[in-house]
């Protein structure tokens, strides 16, 4: 497996770490990650890019700026947009020439959000297609609240992976609660496979919007919902690549 490690800058001057599995062509699937996970993707993103590269795609999995081994900044999704749109650029400049989005979770709504004509499909699992509330005491500690009540910031430490903390912006919270469905989707004129689980609270939230949310995807756009699965999919990443490789293999021969 040809992998080779990448360092690009956003526009904002910093480093990007990224993870390049180079193959024969001139396609590339572009992976983004999720909320405070890194270019690895607790292995999901390793697994899949050896996969496509089999296929013939390269891959870049990227660490947004202020996760893995990217520079640090703390999180919004504007900031995340404008990483996105730099790897992109970088791309182009690349010459490759039929680019793929792979997004799992806030990732997805990365990728929808830097949608452009050079973009030829999308594959969002977990995706995040329009706003949603979440109770953050429920994924914070009182500690963690009492910090973003006084600091604006949420610090959250990790156990695994290179990076020991990650910094959360208050903005971040309200981006994921803000933002027009219908704006963000019908944006996107290129083909979308998404792709739940039914199996835990969040999973089933973020699929009922996406349900709700198809008909302002392109025709062509599928919804696909593996039974049992959770948020992290992590017991069906079998038959989430599966759908992935047929989707991919579809684009292929269109």
């Amino acid at each position: 497996m040809n992998c080779i490690r990448l360092e690009l800058k956003n526009s904002r001057g910093l480093t990007l770490i990224g993870h390049l599995y180079e193959a024969d062509s001139r396609r590339l699937v572009i992976m983004c990650h999720g909320f405070t996970s890194d270019k690895s993707s607790r292995g999901r993103f390793d697994r899949f890019a050896a996969i496509f590269q089999t296929l013939g795609w390269n891959v870049l999995a990227f660490d947004f700026s202020g996760s893995g081994e990217s520079d640090d900044d703390t999180l919004t999704m504007a900031k995340e947009k404008d990483d996105l749109q730099s790897v992109i650029k970088y791309a182009k400049q690349r010459g490759f020439q039929s680019i793929v989005l792979y997004g799992h979770s806030l990732g997805s709504r990365i990728c929808l959000m830097c949608y452009s004509k050079e973009v030829s499909t999308m594959i969002l699992t977990g995706a995040s297609t329009g706003p949603h509330t979440y109770n953050w005491n429920d994924h914070f500690t009182a500690e963690q609240m009492r910090e973003l009540q006084e600091t604006g910031v949420i610090t959250e430490h990790l156990s695994s992976g290179t990076r020991k903390q990650i910094i959360i912006d208050q903005q971040m919270l309200l981006d994921f609660e803000q933002g027009d469905q219908k704006e963000l989707l019908s944006a996107v004129d290129c083909p979308v496979l998404i792709i739940h689980g039914n199996a835990d609270e969040e999973e089933r939230m973020l699929l009922e919007t996406s349900k709700r949310g198809m008909k302002w995807l392109p025709q062509g756009s599928k919804l696909e919902v593996i039974d049992g699965a959770s948020h992290s999919f992590m017991e069906h990443l079998d038959e989430v690549e599966k759908l992935a490789v047929e989707w991919l293999c579809k684009q292929l021969d269109e």
